[in-house]
């Protein structure tokens, strides 16, 4: 759309404006620029600079608006020419996932479940479409009341299949046609959450669920999550729980628990290793989550203790098929034959079990690999820690890390002691990253508002309120460096969780984020991200626009990812230099996003471009 600047030149000049007349508009909008930039005191400032009061006053779109103008001229100035605006893709790509074509698997010849693998191919220019809601699409509601009823149409998943899918539905309630609701005793556990969760506490020698934490327990990867009702309980427990499953066509559980408003990502247990560093979690788990975990000569086994942290847990619930005799303590010893001769080699314990739940827990002695006389399991090479979806390996890792800290050691703070910042590198960078995202959220979050994307009259004085403190749920940052917007965030007591996001070719700080007790994972921004379409609220990177400018991908691609795994009406916050800021503005104009500039005030060349996606309702 042309701003009211435009058409009154095109009315006096023409379609096209003698250049000297807009040489002159140039000088006078950079002159307004000044103007307005050295009257105020409540701009946006620098991350680096000294604080500043945290919303923006009433002239602020005033001076947007001459940023859009400016461009704009600069834009004709240079003689190009606005590119049309993607067009929406077909129906059948409403629950798109790249990288995850069954099909073409099966015809390649993969089998034995390497059919459902990740497989990444380069984008075709002329595929490029916008991935448009289901026609009954609606905007899920705010936290906490999105985590126990959703829109039934935003999922891929019909009543019916919730239906059928008998007792694992039992505590389900359909409030109506178009809303599903969960109990907070639903799920796949028989006895429900609650008390499968106390039950777990307690064969760890517990009084309570809520001692996890106290005992070193903070970050759970849980396996095959279901409707996610047992992540919930942990998340309202403190725990920072990722549920992963497998790519699914329909009844999918990863969107599912992120429609819920729960952390997930697509992953699984088949050839590859999973997009995280050794000695990520505290805990894993697993309750029918489907995989043989002694198939591949315990290969799957090896992969969580590479996974897990000194110390750490792994439970597993799963009920067997009957054996041949009756005895309660043969059917136990049935399942638990093949699955200690892999647990003896990798130093594992079975702390407890009771009923269908084993609990195992690594060993805390990194000698034990080498020492164990049982142990036919090989040390990786020393440094060896490629993760990023590389094939899985019959080998132990991390024995050597100075990461290697038992969890029951850490302090029981949420916070890391100065030790273990240490094992990082050089801490204040550290804390003078954090003190940087503190300001900058305060100025984020005084941006998201509708008002500065519209028309709407403001009575005079009045200042843009904040937005709700829970208006957003879903976080991804795309580069998160240190997690210091993660922390921030936590400060701020927003009711929200981030995927920490480190590209793949940026410096590896995951087991920092990690180790401070937040999620994340490695990922390649020239690749789509292993989820589903509409799954996050707010986007933020910052630098990554230039990064990716010297990588093998166009900055196109990356937009039209990101429009993918948007919600409708969700945000978008990059911070970068000038030149790429302009640039990803036409892409985001192009992808039909609403784009503000942002100019920082600080006198560097870095820009904010602050886009929200539109509902392109059918």
């Amino acid at each position: 759309m042309r701003s009211p600047l435009l058409n009154k030149l095109s009315v006096i000049f023409g379609p096209r404006p003698p250049v000297s007349w807009l040489l002159l508009c140039f000088v006078s909008v950079l002159a307004l620029i000044a103007v307005f930039g050295s009257s105020s005191s409540n701009s946006f400032d620098s991350v680096t600079s000294t604080p500043v009061p945290e919303i923006f006053t009433n002239y602020r779109r005033l001076k947007e608006q001459a940023a859009v103008d400016y461009f704009e001229l600069r834009t004709i100035l240079s003689g190009s020419s606005r590119q049309r605006e993607l067009g929406l893709c077909g129906k059948e790509r409403e629950n798109y996932v790249p990288c995850y074509n069954v099909t073409a698997n099966l015809i390649s010849g993969f089998k034995d479940g390497e059919e459902f693998d990740r497989r990444c191919e380069v984008p075709r220019h002329g595929s490029w479409c916008l991935v448009r809601p289901p026609k009954d699409y609606k905007i899920p509601l705010r936290w906490p009341a999105g985590r126990d009823v959703i829109w039934s149409g935003n999922i891929k998943i019909t009543k019916d299949q919730f239906l059928s899918s008998g007792g694992v539905t039992k505590r389900i309630m359909l409030l109506e046609e178009n809303q599903i609701a969960f109990h907070p005793e639903d799920g796949l556990i028989f006895d429900g959450v609650k008390d499968y969760s106390r039950q777990i506490a307690e064969m760890l020698g517990l009084g309570s669920d809520s001692e996890l934490f106290q005992a070193g327990v903070r970050t759970v990867l849980d396996i095959g999550c279901g409707f996610g009702s047992f992540g919930a309980h942990l998340v309202s427990l403190k725990l920072m729980t990722l549920c992963i499953a497998a790519y699914e066509a329909t009844g999918s559980q990863v969107q599912l628990a992120l429609e819920r408003g729960l952390p997930a990502m697509i992953g699984n247990f088949i050839s590859r290793q999973l997009p995280y560093p050794s000695l990520s979690f505290d805990m894993v788990h697993c309750a029918q989550c489907g995989i043989v975990w002694d198939k591949k000569e315990g290969i799957f086994l090896i992969e969580i203790d590479r996974l897990l942290k000194p110390g750490g847990y792994f439970v597993l619930t799963s009920p067997t098929s009957k054996p041949q005799g009756s005895s309660t303590s043969m059917k136990k010893r049935n399942m638990l034959t093949p699955l200690e001769q892999y647990t003896e080699k990798i130093c594992w314990s079975l702390i407890a079990q009771q009923d269908d739940t084993f609990i195992w827990q690594k060993t805390a002695d990194a000698h034990c690999y080498s020492s164990n006389k049982k142990n036919d399991v090989p040390l990786c090479k020393e440094g060896y820690d490629a993760p990023y979806y590389q094939a899985l390996v019959p080998c132990i890792t991390g024995t050597s890390s100075k990461r290697w800290i038992p969890i029951q050691n850490r302090s029981s703070s949420s916070d890391l002691s100065s030790a273990e910042l240490e094992v990082h590198g050089n801490p204040e960078d550290f804390f003078e990253d954090l003190q940087v995202w503190k300001l900058a959220l305060k100025n984020y979050w005084s941006l998201l508002t509708p008002l500065i994307f519209s028309d709407h009259p403001k009575r005079p004085g009045d200042e843009d309120p904040l937005p709700p403190f829970n208006m957003v749920r879903n976080v991804m940052d795309m580069n998160a460096h240190y997690g210091g917007l993660n922390a921030a965030f936590l400060e701020e007591r927003k009711s929200v969780w981030v995927m920490n996001v480190v590209p793949v070719r940026a410096h590896n700080t995951l087991p920092l984020i990690l180790d401070r007790g937040f999620l994340g994972a490695l990922h390649d921004w020239c690749e789509p991200f292993p989820t589903y379409p509409r799954t996050y609220d707010l986007l933020h990177a910052n630098g990554l626009l230039s990064h990716l400018t010297s990588e093998r991908c166009g900055l196109m691609e990356l937009f039209i990812e990101m429009d993918r795994i948007l919600r409708p009406e969700g945000w978008v916050v990059l911070s970068d230099k000038l030149g790429v800021i302009e640039l990803a503005r036409a892409h985001a104009t192009q992808i039909r996003w609403d784009a503000r500039v942002i100019d920082l005030q600080n006198g560097s060349d870095e820009r904010l471009l602050v886009c929200q996606k539109p509902f392109l309702k059918k």
